[in-house]
């Protein structure tokens, strides 16, 4: 049961492939940039799986910053609701794979499942092996960061920046 309202800022993605790290590399960098109450939990979920129910459930509310593969640009940023972006989960491809959806049922199943909202970029290379971020997805960091500070006023909370940020 959750003891105190927890929010988690969670960036997810494998770091190997180029912009499908988006989400660590971000979550990263904005980390650096603010100072954040003990209320307020920053985590590179990278791809942790079903450890990821452990982090559900000591969050009340979660951020998940991570990658969108739509047509459309490079950079371009989309916020969803936890039911609007299961219309674009892919199915599961294996019994093997733990994808976000099957996350995000178990934990709904196990009542863990908190208050979601996803901030998605759509990546312009995600697959090549490649330890950087291109630099039309770094540019697109403080476009992100805008949204993220607005959804944390949003569940009451105001950051302050770094001074060396």
């Amino acid at each position: 049961m959750r003891q105190e309202k927890r929010i988690t800022i969670l960036g997810l993605g494998n770091i190997l492939m180029a912009d499908e790290g988006f989400g660590v590399h971000f979550v990263k960098w904005f980390e650096g940039r603010h100072s954040f109450p003990e209320t307020v939990e920053i985590i590179d979920g990278g791809t942790l799986g079903y450890f990821l129910l452990d982090i559900m459930d000591r969050s009340s509310s979660m951020i998940i910053i991570d990658v969108i593969k739509l047509a459309d640009a490079p950079g371009s940023i989309y916020r969803f609701t936890q039911a609007e972006f299961a219309t674009y989960m892919p199915p599961p491809t294996s019994a093997h794979e733990v994808s976000l959806s099957d996350v995000l049922c178990k934990a709904e199943m196990i009542g863990e499942l908190p208050e979601i909202v996803f901030l998605c970029i759509v990546p312009s290379n995600y697959q090549d092996m490649n330890l950087e971020l291109t630099p039309g997805l770094q540019e697109r960091f403080p476009a992100m960061e805008r949204l993220v500070l607005a959804e944390l006023t949003r569940l009451g909370v105001v950051l302050e920046t770094n001074d060396h940020a």
